[in-house]
């Protein structure tokens, strides 16, 4: 979302390449036409001034607020691209569904997270779902990763067109991800491996026992990743609609 490329389309026949839509890592990105919606009327009141790049970053700090996480203060003036990104661009920076803390620790460290911030950014995994797709193949010490100790929130016969929940309160923004994680119910290996490595432990049963503390460095970390990247002044435009190029 720093320059809100993933809003240009493949399809609409602006120019021959691909988009980061295309990439198989942005497959369960949906409801992009919301922010489209939004923009339109924020368009006939604030004419080329709201990009599309702040109205993204916007929408996520609304939704975390109002599924009960905290408000998040943030600053804006993002411009938005006027190209797209390609798909291969998306595919290389991306992190795969398989990673584990090391490549976590790394991926986030490279744009100013602390370790602390890190594992609070995974509490996104607070809201919405994980498709079984996925979920790589591994095995615990009871059985299949569908099943894991302490009670199951998975099915033993899942298909790659389901989905899970990541924790059990999947609509609420809260610190169950974290208290799932301690019970061994991680849904993903970062999950299951950041409760147990000597790096990231202290900071999931840290917000596990105390909420306030994982609002606090979910906050500072969102203001970062935010933050990362973005065009500003000359180096970019404020988009007339989202999904067009260089309107």
């Amino acid at each position: 979302g720093c320059d809100a490329s993933i809003h240009i389309d493949s399809g609409n026949g602006s120019y021959l390449y691909q988009t980061e839509m295309a990439s198989s890592k942005n497959f369960e990105i949906r409801k992009r036409e919301v922010i489209g919606f939004l923009k339109s009327i924020v368009e006939i009141v604030c004419p080329e001034s709201v990009s599309c790049a702040d109205l993204i970053v916007l929408a996520a700090r609304e939704a975390v607020a109002l599924s009960g996480g905290p408000w998040i203060s943030l600053p804006l003036g993002r411009k938005d691209s006027p190209l797209p990104a390609s798909y291969e661009l998306a595919d290389a920076l991306l992190p795969s569904p398989a990673i584990g803390v090391d490549g976590m620790l790394k991926l986030f460290g490279r744009i100013g997270l602390t370790v602390e911030e890190s594992v609070a950014i995974m509490g996104s995994h607070s809201l919405g779902v994980t498709h079984c797709a996925n979920i790589p193949t591994r095995e615990t010490g009871s059985g299949s990763i569908c099943q894991p100790p302490g009670g199951s929130l998975l099915s033993s016969s899942l298909s790659n067109s389901s989905f899970v929940q990541n924790d059990p309160t999947a609509v609420v923004f809260d610190n169950e991800y974290y208290v799932g994680a301690m019970l061994g119910r991680g849904v993903l290996r970062v999950d299951e491996e950041m409760a147990k490595e000597e790096r990231t432990a202290r900071f999931v049963g840290g917000f596990a026992a105390d909420q306030g503390e994982f609002f606090r460095a979910f906050g500072s970390a969102f203001v970062k990743l935010a933050g990362k990247g973005v065009l500003t002044g000359r180096q970019g435009m404020v988009r007339k609609e989202c999904d067009l190029v260089g309107n």
